[in-house]
């Protein structure tokens, strides 16, 4: 498994700062996102110029992608109109994304909407439908991240999503369900599906702690992964929107090198034994 770094940890600088600052830190393996690190605009006018100059700067500090969020929390939303953008948008970005190289794309599963969660979730379906025939003829592996707010905040809705939408996988935030008292043993029908991991501390009511206050048990995290055969990347993602579902404002390089050391520490340990499949 490897060991990657958030960008969004350091959207407080420009991207090639923070970047500077993930390969200083000792990681080798990055995530990007859509946010302060990127020009929408130009990733979708000129996607090989943008793709070649973000390259360019992974190639200086020795860092390989891990993964790409897109975000694009209302491709559920009521408004058709609200609706058709993001999903423009999804597909606008597919040639920089796949110029950039990224083995995948995450992306919200979309909010409960202000027409609640049934018909949140039917238009979720119809969306994520789309957008994996958008990826046919790439080799993108698109994930959702089940979330806070999202129509796949607990376990039980991220199957239902799962199910309904063939050729999905799932980006894993466990701190998620950590925050809402859902224990690790409720992880296990997801295993299956996870094609990518970010972790942070989190503990009940706290979608953000430091790392010693949390309650996620990041070594049976690492075994019951390796056990299912996972063999993707742990992307340690301390974020900066604090307050957010109570998240904790931490110091997010002391944070970020905790959890690396302690799922550095997991990974040596794995016991050598055959993956589960």
């Amino acid at each position: 498994m490897l060991i990657a770094c958030h960008a969004w940890a350091y959207n407080n600088l420009p991207l090639e700062a923070a970047l500077g600052t993930i390969a200083r830190l000792g990681f080798r393996h990055v995530d990007l996102g859509t946010g302060p690190h990127l020009n929408i605009n130009r990733a979708i006018a000129q996607p090989q110029a943008e793709a070649r100059a973000i390259r360019a700067l992974l190639d200086r500090f020795g860092l390989s992608l891990t993964d790409f969020y897109m975000m694009l929390p209302h491709i559920n939303a009521p408004d058709p109109i609200e609706r058709e953008t993001e999903l423009d948008l999804f597909e606008q970005l597919i040639p920089f994304a796949t110029a950039l190289g990224t083995p995948g794309i995450t992306l919200s599963p979309g909010l409960v909407q202000s027409d609640g969660p049934d018909h949140s979730v039917a238009r979720s379906v119809v969306a994520l439908l789309r957008i994996l025939q958008a990826v046919e003829s790439t080799d993108l592996r698109v994930s959702f991240e089940p979330h806070m707010d999202s129509v796949a905040h607990t376990p039980e809705a991220a199957l239902l999503l799962l199910d309904a939408v063939p050729g999905l996988s799932l980006t894993l935030d466990d701190a998620h369900f950590a925050c809402q008292g859902i224990g690790q043993e409720a992880l296990e029908p997801l295993l299956e599906h996870i094609a990518h991991v970010q972790v942070r501390q989190a503990a009940r009511g706290r979608l953000q702690t430091a790392h010693a206050d949390g309650t996620i048990d990041l070594a049976r995290l690492v075994q019951d992964l390796h056990m299912v055969g996972y063999r993707g990347a742990l992307s340690v993602e301390y974020m900066t929107t604090f307050g957010w579902h109570a998240m904790q404002k931490v110091n997010i390089t002391r944070e970020t090198v905790l959890t690396r050391d302690a799922l550095r520490a997991a990974r040596a340990s794995l016991e050598i034994m055959p993956a589960r499949r």
